[in-house]
């Protein structure tokens, strides 16, 4: 399922590379953070992009020059997503978003997708008032996302709970990739805004991002088989619920 990326959140390339030749051709991409960049570099990131879609999950956020030096470099490395945190502000999204252009333009080829975090998915209510941020979670990731549609990039990261406020205030067209995505009798864990992937596609999720429910599975293709299975019973669901509903419209 081309929507559906996985969390190497592994310690070793070997265990990254095991898991990306496992799950080849069941899964959209594969998804590596800053624990497998931090032990194994960028050269891994090169290995694996040349072969599938890589969503390279640094979360810059920093100054917009160094932002715009950091997303060229990852550019060069040729992934196919990356992502900034939002509150870096316009002018650093800004700059990432024309780093990934102007690279890729120089080596010809497309620019990666430049995305933005919104709220991390294990922050609460609780956590925005520690640090000092007084409007709710729902308000918080709407406003922010509204300001990475105006710096000119292609989505956010946000969790399941608010790809609906997305939706009404960045359209259709405007990607969400959505983590903290859980099966069904999974613990939460350290993340406090979950769902399932079948719930979260139904709400509107363009990409989803599976870690742990995948990678820790005694056999991790069937792990992400079932997952792809129940999304498309879900799918199926919801498109008889919208013919049903349109029958009883027109009846009546």
């Amino acid at each position: 399922m081309e929507q559906l990326l996985v969390a190497l959140d592994v310690d070793t390339a070997a265990e990254a590379r095991a898991l990306a030749a496992q799950l080849g051709g069941a899964v959209g991409g594969f998804k590596i953070g800053s624990r497998l960049f931090t032990s194994a570099g960028p050269a891994l990131v090169e290995e694996l992009a040349s072969r599938d879609r890589v969503f390279l999950d640094l979360k810059f956020h920093d100054i917009p020059n160094t932002v715009a030096g950091a997303v060229a470099a990852a550019t060069r490395l040729g992934v196919w997503m990356l992502n900034v945190h939002a509150s870096g502000g316009l002018a650093m999204m800004r700059a990432a978003r024309a780093a990934a252009v102007e690279e890729a333009a120089r080596r010809s080829r497309p620019a990666p997708l430049v995305i933005a975090v919104t709220m991390l998915t294990s922050l609460d209510q609780q956590a925005l008032m520690e640090i000092g941020l007084q409007a709710s979670v729902a308000d918080q990731v709407g406003r922010l996302a509204a300001l990475t549609e105006s710096a000119g990039l292609d989505g956010v990261v946000a969790s399941p709970q608010e790809i609906e406020i997305i939706r009404r205030r960045c359209g259709q067209g405007f990607a969400i990739v959505t983590p903290g995505i859980r099966g069904a009798a999974d613990e939460h864990g350290d993340q406090s805004r979950t769902a399932t992937a079948a719930d979260a596609l139904a709400a509107g999720a363009t990409y989803l991002v599976v870690g742990r429910p995948i990678i820790a599975a005694a056999d991790p293709r069937a792990a992400a088989e079932k997952m792809v299975a129940e999304c498309r019973v879900g799918r199926a669901g919801q498109a008889g619920r919208a013919r049903q509903a349109g029958r009883k419209r027109r009846s009546s």
